[in-house]
């Protein structure tokens, strides 16, 4: 079994205005011997904005600023930006997050190539209602009957006079190009999905995701399949980068008699084919067993959304009870090697 530790909390809230009510579920990238992290702050009344803190190394604060880094500024975030991933592609910085303007969630993108000053380029994902999508998706299969369950919003049409919409989050890209072209996760529930294969971003119109959903059953990369995650499954932290494929740490749900509870899990996806799954863990990676993730905003969660390399340890960042961050470590070729004694 596989060791991992436990390295504590890293990031509480404070009583400053913008995170006075919890922080959580950090991007993270390494530069040098410093690491980056933006996290979701919240301030009383669950409104969102992205906060940032330096680290020295994988765990020393050096850095964190007094006011958030990222706001809502239009209506489709009005409520709040939302869980923060980052990966750098070339010369630029791509940082995606969930947008909510109090009915609908749905991913979005940022840019920027100096992590300071960024430029949002809206909304990524289809916004689609649940019944043009199952209209759409079934046409060529059936899909998971859960989808209608975590989608269908209890047959609510419209809230607030605005139009519900599925709820597409948890946008990730992988941290290259894959024959010079862009490939990146999102999450419908209970699946992770994937759009592979796009030159340029532009290439994202409704006529595309029309033509994606068609196909839908071939874009789904992972699908429940254990019992930690049981109930639904969503992305983590960007791919990392290893000679046996693109490890990926993303959370599994399971139900239970206290509610649901979040785990970190871990996958191996193909390297150039990352459609292909080549390994799983059959158990979780870790899960909530402490205090600060067993009680919180939301009891009984580790929500892994940010990890770094520092020669052979892993180390992921999450969100701890919806309300704080913490860090777990772990050998990096010990990974590797459990992964690949389970092999699909």
């Amino acid at each position: 079994m596989l060791n991992v530790k436990k390295e504590g909390i890293i990031l509480e809230k404070t009583n400053l205005d913008f995170e006075n009510e919890g922080v959580l579920n950090p991007a993270a990238i390494r530069e040098g011997e410093f690491v980056h992290l933006f996290y979701r702050a919240v301030h009383l009344g669950n409104h969102s904005s992205i906060g940032y803190c330096l680290l020295k190394g994988p765990l020393t604060i050096v850095e964190r600023h007094c006011e958030p880094i990222l706001i809502p500024e239009f209506d489709y975030e009005s409520h709040g930006i939302e869980d923060p991933r980052l990966v750098k592609i070339e010369e630029t910085y791509y940082l995606t997050y969930t947008a909510y303007d109090g009915v609908n969630a749905l991913g979005c993108l940022a840019t920027t190539t100096d992590l300071v000053h960024f430029e949002k380029k809206g909304i990524l994902v289809p916004q689609i209602t649940y019944e043009e999508f199952n209209k759409l998706s079934i046409t060529n299969s059936l899909i998971n009957s859960k989808y209608f369950r975590y989608n269908q919003h209890e047959g609510i049409l419209e809230k607030n006079g605005i139009k519900m919409l599925i709820w597409d989050k948890n946008i990730i890209f992988f941290p290259r190009k894959i024959n010079d072209k862009f490939y990146f996760m999102h999450r419908i529930r209970p699946e992770i999905q994937i759009v592979v294969a796009v030159y340029s971003l532009e290439e994202l119109t409704i006529e595309f995701w029309k033509n994606y959903f068609i196909d839908f059953h071939q874009y789904v990369l992972l699908s429940p399949k254990y019992n930690h995650e049981i109930s639904y499954i969503g992305g983590g932290c960007p791919p990392i980068e290893t000679e046996f494929g693109w490890l990926l740490i993303y959370h599994g749900v399971s139900d239970s008699l206290t509610g649901y509870v979040y785990s970190a899990c871990a996958a191996m996806l193909d390297l150039e084919n990352p459609k292909k799954e080549i390994a799983r863990l059959p158990y979780p990676l870790f899960k909530p067993e402490y205090v600060w993730e067993l009680k919180g905003e939301v009891d009984n969660v580790c929500f892994p959304t940010g990890a770094v390399v520092f020669e052979d340890t892993l180390y992921i960042y999450y969100g701890a009870a919806d309300e704080r961050i913490a860090c777990a470590s772990m050998s990096l070729s010990s990974l590797i090697k459990e992964l690949m004694e389970n092999t699909k």
